[in-house]
C-alpha cells in the first residue's frame, strides 16, 4: 500500500504539472517549489524550532491562537509554518502573526520529506486538522521529532475507517498526540484502538475573540452606514448571490454589505448588472445607495462588526467559509445546504442561531423568523461564541505538561 501511495503522490504531482500550463493556481504551486531545496533559509542548529504545516489559509486561521500563545510563552522559539495551497501563502501575512518563516511544503514523496526535516530540524510538528501526509509523519518519526495532530476532526467516511484503510490507519498511530476538535472524532479514533487524544475543541473561537478586540474602526463603512445597522453576505459566491439579490431587491430600505469571495471584476460587474442602480464599490466616492461591494480583501472582519444578521457563502459547494467570524458579534447566520464537513454549523442550527436555506424562499422566511426573535437570537449567538473559546490554552497547558516545550 505504501508503494500505490508513492504513486499517487507522483501521479498527483503530475498532474498539478499539466494544469499549470491553463490553471493559474496550480501554475503558483508549482513556481512556489521550484528549485525549492536550493533557496531555503538555514537556522542555526541549536534554535528550537517548531513546525506548523497547514493546508490553506482557514487552517493557518486554525492554528494562529496557538502559535500565538507559544511565542508569548516561549519567545526564543523558531515558528515555521508550511503551506500545501498557493492561497495560504499569498495571504497568510494579511494576518497579525508571530510566525518566523514560511514556506511552501514540497509533495509528500521520501526524499524530499527526509531532506526537508534533516533541514529545518524541528523539534515538534503540527499537522493541522485533515493534513496527513504519510511520508512526512514516517519520516518525523525516524529522526526523532514528536508528531501531533492539531484541531484534528474526522468522520466515518474518512479513509482512516474503511475497510482498505489500513496504510492510513497506520499513518495515524505514528503521531504522538491528537488534539480533536469534537467528540464524534475522538470516539472514531477510540473504535479503530487510538487513545492519545483529548478533545480539546476548535481553537477558531479563540482566534475570532482575538480579532474582536484588535478590530479598528472602519470609516468608510460608518460613512456608507449613517449609524445603520446592515445585512451582511460575507464570502460569496454566484449560488449564494442568486437567493439573497431577490431579497435585496425587495426590500430597497435596508442597508446591505456584499463581499464577493472572488473580486475580481467580471464578478462585481455581474452583481451591480444584477442590482441596477443599488450599488457603490468600496474603493469610489459614490454615496447614498443601499448596497456596498466590498471590492477589496481585507474589510470583511470589520464589517460584522457593523451587522446584525449574516449570510456566509460556501455552502453551496460543500466549501462553507467561516461562520464563527459574524457571529462573534452576535450576528445569526444563515449558509447554504452543504455544511456537513463544519461541525460548528450543525451546532449552530442545533442552538437555533445557524440557519441553513437552499432557496431565495426558504432564505425570506428564514429571515422574518428570526427578526421576530432578533435581540435573544444575537444575545445567545454572542454567548455561544464565549463559550466556546479556551481551547488553545487547553492545547498549550497539555503539550508543556506532558511534552515539554
Amino acid at each position: 500500500m505504501h508503494f500505490l501511495y508513492n504513486s499517487g503522490i507522483q501521479l498527483y504531482e503530475l498532474a498539478i504539472r499539466t494544469a499549470a500550463l491553463f490553471n493559474p493556481k496550480a501554475k503558483n504551486w508549482i513556481d512556489g517549489r521550484k528549485d525549492y531545496f536550493e533557496h531555503l533559509p538555514k537556522i542555526p542548529i541549536d534554535q528550537k524550532v517548531i513546525w506548523f504545516h497547514c493546508a490553506s489559509l482557514g487552517e493557518f486561521d486554525m492554528a494562529l491562537p496557538v502559535m500565538n500563545l507559544i511565542k508569548e510563552r516561549h519567545p526564543s522559539i523558531f515558528l515555521l509554518v508550511t503551506f500545501f495551497s498557493p492561497s495560504g501563502m499569498e495571504h497568510y501575512n494579511k494576518r497579525k502573526h508571530h510566525v518566523d518563516l514560511a514556506v511552501y511544503l514540497p509533495s509528500d514523496k521520501p526524499s524530499n520529506a527526509e531532506k526537508f526535516i534533516k533541514h529545518f530540524h524541528p523539534d515538534k510538528v503540527f499537522f493541522v486538522k485533515y493534513e496527513f501526509w504519510s511520508n512526512y509523519i514516517f519520516e518525523a518519526k525516524k529522526q526523532n521529532v514528536q508528531v501531533f495532530s492539531l484541531c484534528s476532526i474526522f468522520r466515518e467516511d474518512h479513509r482512516f475507517f474503511k475497510w482498505y484503510g489500513g496504510f492510513f490507519r497506520k499513518t495515524l498511530k505514528e503521531v504522538d498526540f491528537f488534539y480533536t476538535q469534537n467528540e464524534t472524532s475522538t470516539l472514531l479514533l477510540a473504535d479503530i484502538g487510538i487513545t492519545n487524544f483529548i478533545t480539546s475543541g476548535d481553537t477558531r473561537f479563540d482566534r475570532v475573540i482575538e480579532n474582536k478586540k484588535s478590530l479598528e474602526s472602519n470609516p468608510r463603512i460608518e460613512a456608507f452606514l449613517k449609524d445603520e445597522k446592515a445585512f451582511i453576505i460575507g464570502s460569496s459566491w454566484p449560488e449564494d448571490e442568486a437567493i439573497v439579490i431577490p431579497y435585496i431587491l425587495q426590500n430597497p430600505n435596508k442597508k446591505f454589505i456584499i463581499a464577493p469571495h472572488n473580486i475580481d471584476e467580471a464578478h462585481v460587474s455581474s452583481i451591480e448588472t444584477k442590482l441596477p442602480n443599488l450599488t457603490e464599490r468600496f474603493t469610489e466616492k459614490t454615496m447614498g445607495k443601499n448596497v456596498l461591494i466590498l471590492n477589496t480583501i481585507g474589510h470583511l472582519a470589520s464589517a460584522y462588526s457593523y451587522g446584525e444578521i449574516a449570510y456566509v457563502g460556501g455552502g453551496f459547494s460543500g466549501n462553507l467559509h467561516n461562520i464563527l467570524e459574524p457571529a462573534v458579534f452576535g450576528l445569526p447566520v444563515l449558509f447554504g445546504p452543504k455544511f456537513k464537513r463544519f461541525p460548528e454549523a450543525s451546532q449552530f442550527i442545533h442552538l437555533g442561531i445557524g440557519f441553513s436555506v437552499k432557496t431565495s424562499q426558504e432564505f425570506t422566511s428564514a429571515l422574518n423568523e428570526i427578526y421576530k426573535n432578533l435581540p435573544a437570537i444575537s444575545e445567545k449567538t454572542s454567548t455561544t461564541v464565549t463559550k466556546n473559546t479556551g481551547a488553545s490554552v487547553k492545547i498549550l497547558d497539555h503539550l508543556e505538561q506532558h511534552y515539554g516545550l
